[in-house]
């Protein structure tokens, strides 16, 4: 449909990505309600894994034909691909978690992880109390306590309009970058991938070192299409309530890259990888001796996705950040407000942010395996989720390419975890000859060793 937010999506993201989204065939019906294209945004991503795919193949010799997407499955995977069955898992959010009136304006607290709880309980200077907290906030300007929870070493963001956020500093750095930020790496290297039409990532290593929501997305993706998916992690890091869903088609490993000998051990890992992907924060890899320099060095040709929060420019690109944050800062959770005539901030249906990025960065790991294939040259891919906010603001407002519907449950394949069997949603896209499917089921952070 022409000026649809379908089709600005899909022409944005295949321009970014240089792969043909347009092409992929869309079905089905959106069943995200949101004043925000949520439903378009997921079928348009997922499209761009399926449009990579199909250039893959082609560029590798190995298959012909285009790719399909079904939009009820692209939301159910939104929603959640792996879902326990007859076991609950963790809440997913930290007790004191959420949105909290300022005394001019609200403010969003991410305290899931146990340091970010503690630096902002330090600023505040109360007990896990969230009533206490409720009213301790309400003292503070929302800006002042963003600031301070920020240099405690916590997470939290002020909500902005639209408008706020295109005039604050941060806003227009990310509006001044592309929505993917491409550079060439040198050389090449011997490798064990070996692409057919139905596994075309069958034998590719990938390095995995992301964390919740948008990294493990990608690899997980990457994993359903037959890559070897290595995922380290810190020795004390854990996500007891998405463990199921990001470790699917995975092996994972826990380093402590703090330690030289474990250091030099991971880029050993890295040396013999194909991919790596990686959501620390831009500044944090070189601090930990994983730079950029070492990286090329380290495996002449890789293909490098990097994800940061906030963008990768501007006064706020070394800052933490989440879905849940960048819908506050960029003016997604005051649309929402206003939308539904609310009297506080109002997300998006599911973390689309997160979950749209973690599609696109697959992607960009297909375009950058094709550039490969074609010229010998790695590439270098960066994404952020503020850039992936800000394509979907401007596809607010255009018509929508399908009704919205209430979901239909898919049946989809049973698989027995490590706490118990979960069901796998049908894959979201359908490429004739390729197999989309994981070999491994979901399994605890540090189950397997640090080797390939």
């Amino acid at each position: 449909m022409a000026g649809s937010a379908d089709a600005q999506l899909r022409n944005e993201i295949g321009a970014a990505l240089g792969l043909d989204v347009a092409a992929v065939n869309v079905t089905g019906t959106a069943t995200l309600e949101s004043p925000y294209p949520v439903s378009d945004l997921a079928a348009a991503s997922v499209a761009a894994v399926g449009a990579g795919v199909v250039a893959l193949r082609a560029a590798c010799g190995v298959g012909e034909g285009g790719a399909t997407v079904r939009r009820e499955l692209a939301d159910a995977w939104f929603r959640a691909g792996v879902r326990p069955v007859g076991w609950f898992a963790p809440e997913p959010w930290d007790a004191i978690a959420g949105d909290y009136e300022a005394s001019d304006g609200w403010v969003r607290l991410h305290t899931n992880a146990p340091a970010h709880r503690q630096a902002a309980l330090r600023v505040l200077g109360v007990d896990a109390e969230r009533a206490e907290i409720a009213r301790a906030v309400k003292i503070w300007k929302a800006e002042q306590l963003e600031t301070e929870v920020v240099d405690e070493g916590g997470c939290a963001a002020v909500m902005h309009t639209v408008d706020e956020w295109k005039r604050h500093p941060q806003g227009q750095a990310v509006a001044a970058e592309p929505l993917v930020a491409w550079a060439d790496t040198h050389g090449e290297a011997a490798s064990d991938w070996r692409p057919t039409a139905e596994r075309p990532l069958g034998g590719l290593r990938v390095l995995d070192l992301t964390r919740v929501l948008a990294g493990p997305v990608a690899t997980r993706m990457l994993g359903g299409l037959g890559a070897e998916v290595l995922r380290i992690d810190p020795p004390a890091w854990d996500e007891p309530a998405l463990a199921h869903e990001m470790t699917l088609g995975k092996r994972t490993a826990r380093v402590d890259v703090h330690d030289p000998e474990s250091l030099a051990r991971t880029v050993r890992l890295l040396g013999r990888a194909d991919v790596i992907v990686h959501g620390y924060r831009s500044d944090a890899l070189e601090r930990l001796g994983l730079g950029l320099e070492v990286r090329r060095e380290a495996r002449p040709g890789l293909v490098d996705v990097s994800l940061d929060a906030y963008g990768f420019t501007g006064p706020w690109a070394a800052r933490r950040g989440f879905d849940s944050l960048v819908q506050m800062s960029s003016g997604i959770a005051d649309a929402g407000m206003r939308a539904a005539a609310a009297d506080r901030p109002v997300p998006l249906p599911v973390q689309a942010l997160d979950q749209a990025t973690g599609y696109l960065m697959a992607a960009a790991v297909l375009a950058g395996l094709v550039a490969r294939v074609t010229d010998g040259t790695g590439r270098e891919a960066r994404l952020s989720l503020a850039r992936t906010a800000l394509l979907l603001e401007q596809a607010r407002g255009l018509p929508r390419a399908a009704r919205f519907a209430a979901p239909e449950p898919e049946e989809g394949e049973l698989m027995q975890a490590q706490w118990g069997p979960v069901r796998i949603v049908p894959p979201p896209f359908d490429v004739p000859g390729t197999r989309v499917g994981w070999d491994r089921a979901p399994r605890a952070f540090g189950a397997d060793n640090p080797t390939w």
